[in-house]
């Protein structure tokens, strides 16, 4: 069956750096669009970033642009979001999409 599976969320100081990871199972990865989405605290899932399935264009909301970057590794069917100079805005579950189907999460939070 189809898997998402994300990993990487942790507690971390404003200006700090994460990195998620979310592997992929169950469906053929590279023939399909990922993206990243994350929910606040009474706050709607919006879009982070994504990424084609081609060429790997990515895109980004605007709030993270210049700060997070999307990649896709399609031999280990991982897709990733490098997340840096992070703020307590960014605090967070974030969400692996794609295929249709939605990883479980995985909590960021930017404290001090």
């Amino acid at each position: 069956q189809v898997q998402l599976v994300e990993s990487g969320g942790d507690l971390v100081q404003p200006g700090g750096s994460l990195t998620l990871s979310c592997a992929a199972s169950g469906f053929n990865f590279r023939r399909y669009h990922m993206r990243w989405y994350r929910q606040a605290p009474g706050k709607e899932r919006e879009l982070v970033a994504g990424i084609t399935n081609g060429d790997g264009t990515t895109n980004y909301a605007d709030s993270v642009k210049g700060r997070f970057t999307i990649s896709r590794d399609n031999v280990k069917k991982t897709v990733y979001l490098q997340m840096n100079s992070l703020e307590p805005e960014d605090t967070a579950v974030y969400y692996c999409y794609g295929a249709g189907y939605w990883g479980q999460g995985t909590r960021v939070t930017v404290s001090s």
